[in-house]
């Protein structure tokens, strides 16, 4: 059985965090502290970012103004890991289109608390 730090709900709670801080221009400050030493994040650009980079420049990227996250699905993956999977809407101020994608965000316990060990962004068309 999956650990309750790795439910659906809390999961789906750090996300919404992060996406509040991407509106707030902190990202690379709130995944400089999620992701773990080794984590990537894959981009629907095709960029790998490891920590390092997301920490050093995710706070100068233009920030988000709204974002829904739906139909969130957990993926358990171990004893003290999981995925979560959901769809992601974001826009941006003067921007035409919003960003929609789904996301995957896989976690583990790390000292007893989620660490963010891999995410991948999957751009969904219209």
């Amino acid at each position: 059985m999956t650990d309750h730090r790795l439910s659906v709900d809390a999961l789906l709670a750090l996300e919404h965090r992060g996406w509040a801080a991407l509106t707030r221009h902190e990202g690379g400050d709130f995944y400089g502290e999620l992701m773990t030493a080794d984590a990537l994040m894959i981009l629907v650009n095709g960029m790998v970012l490891d920590r390092e980079t997301i920490a050093a420049s995710l706070n100068e990227s233009p920030a988000w103004s709204t974002f829904t996250l739906e139909d969130a699905r957990l993926v358990p993956t171990g004893e003290a890991s999981a995925a979560l999977v959901y769809r992601a809407t974001a826009s941006r101020d003067g921007q035409d289109e919003p960003f929609v994608a789904l996301m995957s965000s896989h976690y583990t316990l790390r000292e007893g608390r989620p660490a963010l060990t891999l995410y991948q962004q999957t751009t969904v068309t219209h």
